[in-house]
């Protein structure tokens, strides 16, 4: 895509912000993942069970965390390389409306939709 360098700062800013976002949330979500303390006679067994659910949903969460900041950070890369909003696999411009909607997205809608299938 034949963006304006002052288009490829708009999608740098935003992609920067996205990372920020992620890593307050991250701050707040550490605590969740901690390791549940498994002493029956500190904590009941509900209390300990609702524990460990909440620690399981917090460990997947970070996980998606990682993978949205690795796929920010590759789109940060990209505009670095000035190869920024064309898709990895056909190489043809992705639609502005999808970059807007996702920044970080490596695939026009053509080859999204083709792995889809």
């Amino acid at each position: 895509m034949n963006h304006t360098p002052l288009d490829l700062e708009y999608f740098r800013e935003k992609l920067l912000s996205l990372q920020h976002e992620i890593l307050q949330v991250e701050q707040s979500g550490d605590e969740a993942a901690q390791i549940v303390e498994l002493d029956q006679s500190k904590v009941g067994r509900v209390s300990r069970m609702d524990a460990l659910q909440g620690q399981a949903m917090a460990k997947e969460s970070q996980q998606r965390r990682n993978i949205r900041k690795q796929r920010i950070e590759t789109a940060l890369r990209r505009i670095e390389k000035e190869v920024f909003g064309l898709c990895v696999r056909c190489e043809e411009e992705i639609h502005p409306k999808r970059l807007e909607f996702d920044p970080s997205v490596l695939l026009c809608i053509s080859c999204a939709n083709n792995d889809e299938h």
